[in-house]
């Protein structure tokens, strides 16, 4: 995380993210999505498959209207996709109900939370994030996912199959300014051989700092 850094980060929800308070949190969909198709095949629950496909759709809905010009889906459309959100999750919920409280008093054998399954889990984080989750329906500028910095990394990784990794600290930060120059070009839609060309010129494209 870059010091001072104050907008907001999208993650898988690894709990420890959630450490750096300075900055809002949204989750990573694509993560979403994958889990819910595991519980509709290993669990059979038919909820997984409603809402991975009301986040599909929500998604969706964004992009056209971010198409048409738009900045923000109408308040009315907000209110639905929310409203279907909340359905879903109470049907899962439904299909997953609480074990029958032990009979004649007895104590549980163990302290602390009870364990549950894999859905249930979902569940509530799909519950207590729905703020997180829904971040880019309610924000144009927050992505759907974090692919966009999976991709980022991919390189890094490719470069470590490939050689094993880096002869010299010099020479990894040569590879990091190289590809994080590039990936800057293309997320600001300027032309990466222009960009490369630009720098060795000694104009390396320089993006704009304005807050958004």
């Amino acid at each position: 995380m870059l010091p001072g850094f104050k907008r907001r980060v999208i993650h898988d929800h690894w709990k420890t993210y959630f450490g750096y308070g300075d900055c809002a949190h949204g989750l990573c969909n694509a993560h979403h999505l994958r889990e819910l198709q595991w519980v509709e095949k290993e669990h059979g629950q038919r909820w997984a498959a409603a809402m991975a496909g009301l986040l599909v759709e929500t998604k969706d809905a964004v992009e056209a209207a971010r198409g048409d010009g738009a900045a923000a889906l109408p308040a009315e459309s907000l209110a639905e996709f929310e409203r279907r959100y909340d359905g879903v999750v109470k049907a899962g919920y439904e299909a997953n109900p609480l074990p029958p409280v032990a009979q004649g008093g007895e104590k549980p054998k163990k302290r602390g939370r009870p364990a549950q399954g894999p859905p249930v889990n979902l569940l509530d984080r799909l519950r207590d994030f729905k703020p997180q989750t829904l971040a880019f329906m309610h924000d144009f500028r927050v992505p759907f996912d974090n692919n966009l910095a999976e991709r980022d990394v991919r390189m890094v990784k490719v470069k470590q199959k490939v050689s094993g990794g880096f002869r010299t600290l010099e020479g990894a930060k040569d590879f990091a300014r190289i590809r994080g120059y590039i990936s800057t070009a293309r997320k600001n839609a300027v032309n990466v051989s222009g960009a490369i060309r630009d720098a060795f010129c000694g104009k390396p494209f320089i993006p704009s700092c304005a807050p958004q």
